[in-house]
């Protein structure tokens, strides 16, 4: 993108050397490494239906949707004008524009109502573009998501849910799950004392006929004006997992009371609350002491998710920088001309190149096994938290760097890189912490051997096409033979090399040798370095740069 913007003579100066206002863009056809990978990886239909949404979600439209919500964040309700309790979350009109842009489209239902046959794949890509919109309102739409397998454990529950969580409609009304046209779900299941330890929570459990009452205190609860939740609390035969509606059977608001909202450092669209359980009318699911892992089903698909997130964010800062320098002009020529720059662009394209190759293979895992496939079900146990933690990991530096290369207009809330800098450590944090994430890792390796087994397969498809992967490789063998114990101090540089290796196998096998060999030289290799931008003096520059799109 080479285009300048018209002169704009001001009282003492005019306006030069600034790259253009943005406009708007089609965020699927700019995206190469997606393109290629939906082709890979998923089927035809895919593309079909994501071509509307990249279209959108890249319009100044929703970018300026994406601003709105964030400048005017949620506001909590308690009561109403008479003194009523409404424990009720307000938000900006733009944050309703947003989730309508998702809900009605169906990327909340579509894995379930295509799943094995794609949809997986298309629920991924499809969060990456509307991350590229706004992260914080795809927490929602994640949890309604995420909430089906879950519910597939009680049919009735199912039965009943299923079709308002499918429906292609954004109905935002507190009303009973009958009257609305479309349904969302949260969760809510940290506590203060046990935070990732949900074993320690305290919420207590009552039976009450066939349903339960619940009471007890919840620190965080991720949307809180959602119908229902998915919730943890202790019966009397160990932790259960219940669902928790917004009203009751007889069309009661439910004892749910929001006792504050959470101020956090970003993710500001989005509104997380303290709430608590006042005898909450709930239901069981699963065995009344199975409550892990019964939410584990959920956490499996959010994880993915959190995964996927801070790709989508790393593409928005890569093409937000990308624009910049090519319209900016320092001592004499364009910053895009520049060799270090270019060095620096260049090696934030193959981080994103790289997570959006691992987020889509994990995905076509997850339809794979839908359609039975073993080896790929053992692979859906292992590669969301591999890529959820890798992404989370790189992601912060990468917003400082995509900052640094517009300078000062970087870090000012008019340009998009100081909210994208803000929202970046959230999805390392949620649904598992780094530590969390890393200790599942040696988990599913020692207990499920055919994970371990799948992952080489996946691994050794790539052998003797690099040399620092091959070396990579041996020193992962050697790594996974130590025992349990030994590993668990190590199982961060376990993580991660398992990640990168991921990576660096799938971009040899499938991009350009130019991205896969430059990728394993900077990343496995002896030239690999901390931080963005070093690059082998030989590196092929406008072959990557040429991937970024305008």
């Amino acid at each position: 993108m080479t285009d300048r913007a018209p002169r704009m003579r001001l009282a003492t100066h005019e306006v030069i050397n600034q790259p253009a206002p943005p406009g708007d863009r089609d965020l699927l056809a700019d995206d190469t490494p997606l393109r290629e990978a939906l082709a890979r990886e998923a089927p035809p239909w895919v593309v079909e239906r994501l071509a509307p949404l990249g279209r959108e979600a890249g319009s100044a439209r929703v970018a300026a949707l994406g601003e709105a919500a964030n400048r005017h964040p949620p506001e909590l309700r308690l009561f109403d004008r008479y003194g009523r309790r409404l424990d009720e979350v307000s938000y900006h009109p733009a944050y309703h524009a947003l989730m309508a842009l998702a809900l009605e489209n169906g990327w909340h239902a579509v894995a379930w109502q295509e799943e094995g046959q794609g949809g997986h794949q298309a629920h991924v890509a499809a969060l990456y573009l509307l991350t590229q919109a706004e992260p914080g309102f795809c927490c929602p739409v994640t949890m309604t998501h995420a909430a089906m397998p879950v519910l597939r454990r009680a049919p009735e529950l199912e039965a009943h849910w299923a079709p308002g969580l499918l429906a292609h409609a954004y109905d935002p009304r507190p009303l009973p799950a009958a009257d609305k046209r479309g349904l969302t779900l949260g969760m809510a299941m940290t506590e203060k004392q046990g935070g990732s330890d949900v074993r320690r929570n305290t919420t207590r459990a009552e039976p009450e006929g066939e349903a339960w009452r619940l009471t007890g205190h919840k620190w965080f609860c991720s949307a809180p004006m959602s119908d229902a939740f998915l919730t943890l609390a202790q019966t009397e035969g160990g932790l259960g997992c219940f669902l928790v509606p917004r009203f009751t059977p007889d069309g009661e608001r439910n004892a749910i009371e929001l006792q504050r909202l959470k101020e956090k450092c970003g993710n500001r669209a989005n509104a997380s609350a303290e709430i608590e359980y006042r005898g909450a009318w709930a239901t069981l699911i699963g065995a009344p002491d199975r409550g892990v892992a019964t939410i584990l089903d959920m956490v499996q698909q959010t994880r993915l998710d959190a995964a996927t997130a801070p790709v989508g964010m790393m593409r928005q800062a890569l093409a937000e920088a990308w624009r910049h320098v090519q319209g900016r002009h320092a001592f004499g020529r364009a910053l895009a001309e520049q060799p270090l720059m270019r060095a620096v662009i260049a090696d934030l394209a193959l981080e994103v190149e790289a997570g959006i190759a691992l987020a889509l293979r994990a995905a076509r895992a997850f339809d794979a096994a839908a359609r039975g496939d073993e080896d790929e079900r053992a692979l859906a146990r292992l590669l969301p938290a591999l890529a959820k933690y890798w992404h989370n990991k790189r992601g912060p530096g990468f917003m400082a760097e995509a900052m640094e290369c517009l300078g000062g207009i970087g870090y000012v809330e008019e340009a998009p890189l100081a909210r994208l800098y803000r929202e970046a450590p959230v999805n390392s944090i949620w649904e598992g912490s780094g530590n969390v994430i890393c200790l599942d890792v040696l988990r599913v390796l020692a207990r499920h051997p055919a994970a371990l087994q799948a992952l080489h397969a996946e691994l050794n498809a790539a052998h003797g096409q690099q040399p620092d992967y091959d070396l990579a490789l041996a020193g992962l063998e050697r790594e996974l033979r130590r025992p349990t114990e030994a590993l668990e101090p190590r199982a961060r540089w376990l993580t991660q090399r398992l990640a990168q290796c991921l990576q660096a196998s799938l971009l040899l096998r499938h991009a350009p040798s130019e991205v896969a060999m430059t990728f394993c030289r900077t990343r496995l290799g002896v030239e690999a370095a901390p931080v963005y931008g070093v690059l082998p003096g030989d590196a092929p520059l406008a072959a990557i740069l040429a991937r970024i799109g305008d």
